[in-house]
């Protein structure tokens, strides 16, 4: 292929162009990135079967859009912020002031609100071979965050088939930051569903939530929810859980298929890896290739701070001081 490939994928509706650009490495793995949302599109993985597209999402960027409305918005591929997860109340305090965020979950705010950085348009300001960067300046008062920010996302993919995210931010007030990649993953191809794959995850505890998915400001043993990972299991059919990493320099999770044999790992510098099953299209729209997505259809790893922890002084800090910088790297590496 070319060194670069860029195409256009549509246009929103007051008139911004959303283009995809495509990335790859000498072996074949291959990353298809839009500038709307930062999204991933495809993920190319040279099976020995044939090449498997390891990610779902849209062929359309209206169906990007329309997701948006469904009664749990699945947030294909985006990266998610100001803030991923969930916040209680949408409530934050910061230097005694008190900041009331849009609410979009119940009565809290997920995912960074109304309007999250998965609807925003990104600035590519580098595109090389196996490399791209994307910036976002969001602004003082967006979605009622203090600060306005300026966020760096780097996709590289190396000769060790690895997909790097790197991201970097900074804001010209102080803030809470917690940015994360929200793709679904599925290794034997979007078309599929999880049941030939086996979890690994390297966590004995997890966040302990209420009934609306609200840290309690506990930690519990993933056990007592059934959720014990420490050998490879099935895939349950539903999570919405938050693990705790305690060795960020070993892999925290592993996904392994017994059809396509596509093996990928979870590394990252962040303090908890979200696990997710269940994004639903509720029968109103279809992914790509025209195929009916289901709760089971794919997995996402989120690594990323503690949900809620601007409201909870026992959990690591997620405030970023004017003028310093917010780092995050994290990395999926493929076997096949």
């Amino acid at each position: 292929m070319e060194k670069t490939q860029t195409s256009k994928f549509g246009v929103l509706a007051d008139g911004q162009e959303v283009f995809r650009h495509v990335i790859s490495n000498g072996s074949g793995l291959e990353l298809h990135v839009l500038n709307y949302g930062c999204i991933i599109n495809k993920l190319i993985v040279p099976a020995a079967s044939g090449k498997v597209d390891v990610v779902l999402g849209f062929d359309t960027v209206e169906d990007y859009v329309k997701a948006h409305s469904l009664p749990a918005p699945p947030y294909f591929g985006a990266v998610i912020g100001r803030y991923s997860g969930r916040i209680n109340k949408g409530h934050l305090k910061l230097n005694s002031i008190d900041h009331q965020l849009n609410i979009n979950n119940n009565s809290h705010t997920l995912h960074g609100g109304v309007t999250g950085f998965d609807q925003k348009i990104f600035r590519v300001t580098s595109l090389e071979e196996s490399a791209i960067t994307l910036e976002y300046v969001s602004r003082d008062g967006e979605e009622h965050f203090p600060g306005e920010l300026h966020l760096s996302v780097r996709y590289s993919i190396n000769d060790n088939n690895q997909v790097v995210i790197d991201y970097h931010a900074v804001s010209d007030k102080d803030t809470y930051v917690n940015v994360t990649q929200h793709s679904y993953f599925n290794l034997d191809g979007h078309k599929n569903d999880l049941s030939n794959q086996k979890l690994t995850i390297d966590a004995k505890n997890i966040i302990e939530i209420d009934q609306e998915n609200i840290p309690t400001g506990k930690l519990i043993p993933a056990g007592e929810k059934e959720f014990d990972f420490m050998n490879p299991r099935a895939i349950p059919h539903k999570i919405d859980d938050s693990f705790i990493v305690e060795n960020t320099q070993k892999p925290i999770a592993t996904l392994e298929s017994e059809q396509s044999h596509i093996k990928m790992t979870v590394i990252s510098d962040q303090p908890s890896l979200h696990i997710y099953v269940g994004g639903n299209l509720f029968g109103q729209l279809k992914g790509k290739d025209g195929f009916e997505y289901h709760d089971y259809s794919g997995i996402c790893f989120e690594s990323q701070n503690y949900p809620d922890a601007p409201n909870q002084p026992d959990f690591p800090s997620a405030l970023l001081r004017k003028g310093k910088s917010y780092r995050q790297l994290t990395s999926w590496n493929f076997e096949f």
